[in-house]
């Protein structure tokens, strides 16, 4: 199977931007961690950030027929960007939306998603460990369709 990870704005800094709220894992370990983690590595897994919502959006629209799941961590996009859940729900790929924090205990402008109702499923607060909860759902989603 093939997965598509999109992170978002200001996720290149993880690692260095509060760790306290999102960790202290960059990107690039938190994907080593992640790969290293799958019980299974058949899998293709394909990453990706930008800070860009155009760019966002065409991975999104290049996944189509291409991918069997996409993990995303819109970032601050999450409370927005209509035009990344046009994309999401448009391209009708599996989709889960990911926040290493809990989004629904911070500031009242952080709990409002408008991606969620897009995806199958929303993981919160897990840090690194909710893309790896959402890998392996998406694997089992794939396995009983």
């Amino acid at each position: 199977m093939k997965f598509l990870i999109i992170n978002g704005p200001n996720l290149n800094l993880l690692g260095k931007r509060e760790p306290e709220i999102y960790g202290s894992d960059s990107l690039a370990e938190i994907e080593s961690w992640v790969k290293d983690s799958l019980e299974n590595n058949d899998h293709q897994i394909e990453w990706f950030q930008s800070n860009h919502e155009g760019e966002i959006i065409d991975i999104i629209h290049k996944a189509i027929n291409h991918v069997d799941g996409i993990v995303i961590n819109p970032g601050a996009y999450t409370h927005y960007s209509y035009a990344i859940r046009d994309a999401i729900s448009s391209a009708a790929i599996p989709t889960i939306e990911v926040h290493l924090s809990d989004i629904n205990n911070r500031e009242n402008f952080r709990q409002i998603s408008v991606i969620k109702d897009v995806c199958v499923r929303q993981i919160l607060g897990l840090r690194k460990t909710g893309y790896l909860k959402a890998l392996k759902l998406l694997i089992n989603l794939n396995k009983t369709d």
